[in-house]
């Protein structure tokens, strides 16, 4: 992309980055209020069905997303004009969620300035090999690989380990504020729990909350990985890595239905986020529509979205997501290039 066009892009969105603390509240009241209402709801079907009580804990588990899309812009410091603000209503939101304000916010940071690059991948995202990578690595690795890809143990488990497990701890290397930020997001959240027990008994709390925490995380985790894991996505290593590029062509457009669209905060709008971090979620939309070249971002629909269970690795030859069969296919296509050219050199994998 040109660096006039980068400019332009960036002139053309920059007016939407404005935060408006008046929808802020308004979405913050509706988001937040149902949730509650919802939540207390599910606890009193407990007394008329259990069916009933897994099916308000989904759609409760709908608003504690919309809750995290809320937490979400506090950490880009989006949501408020006041830092304060964000940081104390992004604490809070923090415990509903169960995520670590400050842990997030930095590690998400980072994210955003190395989505898509090759070298740098490690913090706060998705777990992805490159064919090569997956081809050299020991046995162990690719065993290890292919568990944390499978379906069951990435949407099953991952909601479980993550939410439950990883964000109760401290990343290494994390500061003191991060650290001190994390054991109170703990603490107030053993705490919040605790009341909970003694209002409604464990039972009752284990069968409302553990299904909400499950639904939400479920749909977190699969929000996240699926708007970056398309078939010709943009993944470059640092010399050729562009930050544009990585938002507009490495980020999809997540064509929700609507309710679907609100529920998630129109985080599926997902490159211009990246493109603009800044951009509080209830304006992403309108950026979207004033911008013509990120229209021609990747959109991806409910149905199309399915197929990136089937992307494993990044094949960096043919710069596209392949899955574990298609290892063969690529391998195959390579080897007729080497043969075509002279060479006698096979890929790396195919040489194992």
């Amino acid at each position: 992309m040109h660096q006039s066009n980068i400019a332009q892009l960036k002139k053309t969105v920059a007016p939407y980055e404005v935060t408006d603390t008046k929808s802020s509240i308004r979405q913050l009241l509706n988001t937040v209020i149902p949730l509650l209402l919802l939540w207390y709801g599910t606890y009193l079907s407990l007394n008329v069905s259990y069916w009933l009580t897994i099916l308000l804990a989904i759609v409760t588990g709908g608003f504690v997303v919309r809750t995290f899309i809320i937490f979400h812009d506090c950490c880009h410091q989006s949501f408020f004009k006041s830092r304060a603000a964000n940081d104390i209503v992004g604490t809070i939101l923090g415990v509903v969620t169960l995520c670590p304000y400050e842990q997030w916010k930095n590690s998400h940071a980072i994210h955003h300035a190395t989505s898509s690059n090759l070298d740098k991948r490690g913090v706060g995202d998705i777990w992805i090999m490159t064919v090569d990578e997956y081809v050299s690595a020991p046995l162990w690795r690719r065993i290890a690989y292919r568990l944390y890809r499978n379906p069951l143990i990435m949407f099953g488990l991952g909601p479980i380990f993550v939410f439950g497990i990883q964000y109760r701890f401290n990343r290494k290397g994390a500061r003191r504020k991060e650290r001190l930020a994390n054991y109170l997001t703990n603490v107030l959240l053993v705490g919040l729990y605790a009341l909970l027990i003694w209002a409604m008994g464990w039972e009752a709390f284990v069968l409302v909350q553990g299904p909400i925490v499950f639904v939400s995380g479920l749909l977190g985790i699969w929000l996240f990985y699926v708007q970056h894991q398309f078939e010709e996505s943009y993944f470059e290593n640092e010399e050729e890595w562009s930050y544009v590029k990585a938002a507009v062509e490495g980020s999809s457009y997540y064509k929700l239905p609507r309710v679907l669209q609100w529920i998630t905060g129109n985080i599926g709008f997902h490159h211009v986020h990246h493109l603009s971090p800044r951009v509080p979620n209830y304006n992403l939309e309108k950026a979207h529509d004033a911008t013509p070249p990120l229209q021609k971002a990747t959109t991806i629909t409910l149905r199309t979205s399915l197929e990136s269970l089937r992307f494993h690795l990044w094949d960096e030859h043919n710069k596209r997501f392949v899955s574990f069969k298609g290892i063969k296919r690529v391998s195959g296509k390579e080897a007729a290039a080497a043969a075509d050219s002279g060479s006698k050199r096979l890929p790396a994998w195919q040489g194992k």
